[in-house]
């Protein structure tokens, strides 16, 4: 815990009254943005790991780290209370490791988590099964824990036939939209099918963001190959799709 700790005393001298006058600055509300970056990157180098995934650890970190100063400045907290709520949280949602409490597997585990996750004082307030999602989640993500949730309690299709039977459904609605041109109810049926493109991924046991980020750094990939190989401002649609093709066999 050497290295933690000496961030720590780092991150305090930079917010010193003779620090850094830009970290002086910062406010919970100015980080924001930085904490989206940095998990953003952060998820993108996960599949990469090695030093570009320990660099971005360290910055997630550090975000952490430096929002804990601030409430300890403001007399709230310090970093060793948020350190200590999340042990203590852990060991309370794992009563099979720490407390001689039998499970059978996953099921028991996340079952008596989420029985134990209602009794917290965080969570005795919350009225629907819904309650907790956070409001400003990336739509997608939003979308699978909705999901999630509701299927916990049995709202859900037995199997992933039900989904692609509902995609084929939304599908048809989205067509006949589109078909009168009607704009409004058009864009509705446009999120209907992704909302169900969750399920189906959700089903099938697939990350849709992960899939939906493999596929836009695949589309990336594809077109620079497209890019640099012809001018994009005299080139034909016909060459342009050569040169794609041409990119996929790569």
């Amino acid at each position: 815990m050497n290295e933690f700790y000496k961030l720590v005393d780092i991150m305090k001298k930079l917010r010193a009254p003779d620090g850094c006058p830009w970290d002086r600055e910062q406010t919970i509300e100015s980080l924001k943005p930085y904490l989206l970056e940095e998990t953003y990157e952060t998820l993108e180098v996960m599949d990469i790991g090695g030093e570009e995934l320990k660099g971005e650890l360290g910055d997630l970190l550090l975000n952490i780290i430096f929002q804990s100063l601030i409430k300890e400045e403001e007399g709230e907290f310090t970093i060793d209370d948020v350190a200590k709520k999340v042990s203590e949280k852990l060991i309370r949602r794992h009563p099979h490791i720490f407390a001689g409490v039998e499970v059978k597997g996953t099921k028991d585990v996340i079952k008596n988590w989420d029985e134990i996750k209602k009794k917290e004082k965080e969570h005795r307030g919350r009225k629907s099964i819904l309650d907790g999602i956070p409001k400003i989640y990336p739509p997608l993500a939003k979308a699978y824990k909705l999901q999630v949730k509701a299927a916990k309690v049995g709202f859900d299709w037995e199997d992933e036939v039900g989904a692609l039977n509902k995609l084929e459904e939304e599908l048809g609605e989205m067509r006949a939209a589109y078909e009168k041109n009607d704009m409004e109810n058009l864009k509705e049926e446009i999120g209907d099918v992704v909302f169900t493109l969750v399920n189906i991924a959700r089903k099938l046991d697939i990350d849709i963001v992960d899939s939906v980020m493999k596929t836009n750094n695949k589309f990336e990939d594809r077109f620079r190959y497209v890019e640099a190989n012809c001018d994009l401002g005299k080139s034909t649609l016909e060459e342009m799709d050569r040169l794609w093709d041409e990119a996929k066999k790569k």
